[in-house]
């Protein structure tokens, strides 16, 4: 039977930072958006309030940006390994994220199967965001049942990996879960548990378990 393997992005296949945090680096705003990532963090704000104070920041953001962020970012070693080892397992990988969809979408071109984040306006931004495309931690447990219908598994087959509170209803919703880099109390929630900056070491963790 094949499975699901469900990764979220920011702390998780990003190491120690977030898809907004490096797109704001490029307009040399990333000290604000840290303020609203550690915001988030402490549920003082939640994701709406998230994504219209970035939206707000980003009034000078182009697809140039957001190209130089996604390529400067720090990512995991081995993601597009770990990748295409699950396509010659026959298994299945998916991103979602609470960040802004035109950047998630990239990871397409590494091998994802699917990639989901929150719904922005096209750049540059001519429209104020839809609060109704930005995405939750419940979000999170609906895609990844839509992607269940869609390759045709269950729960039961899906495998998670994370590091915060917007994981904790996924984490809770499928059998196998991997802290990756994670909080300690979402590290208490996982069945597994990785600190460091390869996600194939990650991948070893759970490769074999059902």
């Amino acid at each position: 039977m094949a499975r699901l393997h469900l990764f979220d992005l920011d702390g998780t296949l990003l190491h120690g930072t977030s898809a907004p945090v490096e797109i704001s680096r490029q307009l040399g705003l990333e000290a604000e958006t840290i303020a609203l990532d550690q915001a988030i963090s402490s549920r003082l704000i939640g994701p709406p309030e998230y994504a219209d104070q970035v939206y707000a920041l980003w009034a000078d953001l182009t697809e140039a940006h957001v190209a130089a962020a996604f390529e400067a970012a720090p990512w995991l070693a081995r993601i597009r390994d770990v990748w295409a080892e699950l396509r010659r397992r026959g298994d299945y990988c998916a991103v979602v994220s609470l960040s802004p969809a035109f950047f998630v979408e990239r990871l397409l071109d590494w091998g994802a199967h699917a990639a989901y984040g929150s719904r922005f306006p096209a750049l540059p931004f001519r429209e104020p965001v839809d609060p109704a495309g930005v995405l939750n931690a419940a979000a999170k447990v609906r895609i990844a049942d839509r992607l269940c219908r869609e390759f045709g598994v269950t729960r039961a087959d899906c495998v998670a990996y994370g590091d915060s509170l917007s994981d904790m209803d996924l984490f809770a919703a499928v059998p196998i879960s991997v802290a990756v880099n994670g909080s300690p109390h979402l590290s208490g929630l996982a069945t597994h548990s990785y600190t460091g900056k390869d996600l194939w070491e990650a991948y070893e963790l759970v490769c074999g378990a059902r």
